[in-house]
């Protein structure tokens, strides 16, 4: 039955839009030196995310663009996001792939966290990175500003769910309604922003390529 159940969300997932009300990303920007960039602002509980973040990370390696992550927990009806949000900072803080795998790991798994079994899969990761976690994750908030900064920006330019996807250039920036269409939307706005002045480096898909985020 939940084999059933998750299969039909799936389904409408596959056919629903990523965002239904327009968002104003014209004060989105790339990473200096790229002329073209995607930008995800995303939710470690939301099962949309997890279901269109390979499609995003397809799409940019093979257009060889960066992927800039931008933390938007939804609050109350995720109660365990706000928390994964900080734990991926911890362990960007270790390395930045690090970070990434995290994310990653997260997604993959999301379906079988609760708010009361979270620690045991951040553990989990820990442990198989040979990373040690520390007694108090966040001294002083500094990790949990970082992602309050990111909701704070996502609300300012009008983000009210997750999966938000942008593909923005120094002049322009396009909303993607669907993820199918992500490829499509990057040659359009690489042809009118010509070549990067340095290349954007593709991983495997299925991991996160370029990971950097506004403080």
């Amino acid at each position: 039955m939940k084999s059933l159940a998750k299969s039909i969300l799936l389904s409408v997932l596959m056919v629903l839009p990523l965002c239904a009300f327009a968002a104003d990303g014209s004060s989105l920007k790339p990473p200096s030196g790229v002329k073209v960039a995607v930008v995800m602002f995303e939710d470690l509980e939301c099962p949309s995310c997890a279901f269109n973040y390979p499609k995003v990370w397809d799409a940019a390696n093979a257009h060889h663009v960066p992927v800039v992550l931008k933390d938007f927990p939804l609050g109350p009806s995720h109660p365990w996001s706000m928390e994964a949000a900080i734990w991926a900072r911890f362990f960007d803080t270790q390395s930045e792939k690090m970070g990434e795998d995290f994310r990653g790991y997260i997604f993959k798994n999301q379906s079988a966290i609760y708010p009361s079994n979270l620690r045991q899969y951040i553990q989990k990761f820990a442990d198989e990175k040979h990373v040690s976690l520390p007694f108090a994750l966040d001294p002083g908030d500094k990790l949990k500003a970082k992602v309050t900064a990111d909701h704070d920006l996502g609300v300012k330019i009008g983000i009210t769910q997750t999966p938000t996807i942008f593909v923005v250039s120094n002049t322009e920036s396009r909303e993607v309604q669907q993820a199918d269409q992500l490829g499509q939307i990057i040659e359009e706005v690489q042809r009118k922003a010509g070549p990067d002045t340095k290349p954007a480096t593709a991983k495997p898909a299925g991991t996160k390529t370029q990971k950097k985020k506004a403080s």
